[in-house]
């Protein structure tokens, strides 16, 4: 397996270098906005530690970021009246992967939606209002 690159953009992200709307954050997770948004309110969920992907990332790792995603999931269905949550990872480039980097994909559904196409910008006032929505949520 290739090794963990810490030049990667998530790692940047992670180190501040770059700037991310930050929804939550504990001692061993990350949840931010994606910039790509397939849906309103799709955000990201990392561990804070290195790991490429679920191929190679700790049971600690495992379990830390999983229960952020599942915190995460209720969050997004209640700030956008969802019906539902759709959860994406992907493992390797042949897999899907682009950020290499243990990344699970939370997008909040509505019966009969279809999701948007990857690789669309959307804009940063948009990406800060949902994740505003969110923190809400949490906060509840």
């Amino acid at each position: 397996m290739t090794a963990y690159d810490r030049e990667n953009i998530f790692a940047k992200i992670l180190r501040a270098e770059i700037p991310a709307a930050r929804v939550y954050e504990d001692d061993d997770t990350l949840a931010f906005m994606d910039i790509m948004p397939r849906a309103d309110g799709h955000l990201l969920v990392i561990p804070k530690t290195p790991c490429r992907n679920v191929l190679d990332a700790s049971p600690q790792q495992l379990a830390a970021v999983m229960l952020t995603v599942q915190r995460l999931s209720h969050a997004v269905r209640k700030a956008f009246d969802a019906d539902g949550v759709t959860l994406q990872q992907f493992n390797e480039a042949a897999g899907g992967q682009e950020v290499f980097h243990l990344h699970f994909h939370i997008l909040p559904r509505h019966e009969g939606d279809k999701l948007r196409p990857p690789g669309k910008m959307a804009e940063r006032e948009q990406i800060e209002a949902d994740a505003a929505k969110i923190r809400a949520a949490l906060a509840l």
